[in-house]
């Protein structure tokens, strides 16, 4: 596979990770696109075919270099592949040795973020517009009523930055319920 020339000349025609051998190999760094080079790593064969290994420690040693590079893809994509071997002393150590700008190190971290899934109580996957049941009695604070096990809740929302919590209507009152009380209707 061929690189662009603009790409290869940004590090001399080597790889942007290893510097040992010849870059032959585009690689954008998600979750951005291949729009621009500034979103894109010249890799080697060897980077290329390591870079999702767990067990490629040693090899990662060269992350030593590439972690100083100007470009935000190279820092980005090295501190992604260091944190993979965070509890080993090296990568952690050099991990904290750089200060990189908040935007790289959210990048380089966006592979490694779960997306919050909420779950009912019974582990099935809530999603808006669900209908669920209360599985047991629920005192619904700040109002004069309790909601009674059984109670059907239509047209649930999901609370944004909170897996345990959903937004329901229980009479005409909206109100946030735990998802551990709740059992979806299928």
């Amino acid at each position: 596979m061929s690189i662009s020339e603009k790409l290869s000349e940004r590090n001399s025609g080597s790889c942007e990770l290893c510097n040992a051998e010849p870059a032959t190999h585009e690689y954008t760094v998600s979750p951005k696109n291949d729009d621009s080079i500034d979103n894109q790593v010249a890799l080697c064969d060897t980077c290329l075919s390591l870079i999702d290994s767990k067990e490629a420690a040693h090899h990662w040693r060269c992350l030593e270099g590439s972690i100083w590079s100007p470009e935000p893809a190279v820092q980005a994509l090295s501190y992604r592949i260091l944190h993979n071997f965070k509890e080993e002393d090296w990568a952690s150590n050099l991990i904290s040795s750089v200060d990189y700008d908040e935007n790289v190190i959210q990048w380089g971290m966006s592979a490694h973020e779960v997306p919050d899934v909420h779950t009912d109580a019974f582990g099935n996957k809530l999603e808006n517009g669900d209908t669920v049941v209360l599985t047991q009695q629920l005192n619904v604070k700040g109002t004069s009523f309790s909601a009674s096990k059984g109670t059907v809740v239509k047209k649930i929302k999901l609370v944004h930055d909170n897996a345990g919590q959903i937004e329901g209507k229980i009479n005409d009152q909206v109100i946030v319920i735990l998802t551990k009380y709740v059992k979806k209707s299928l």
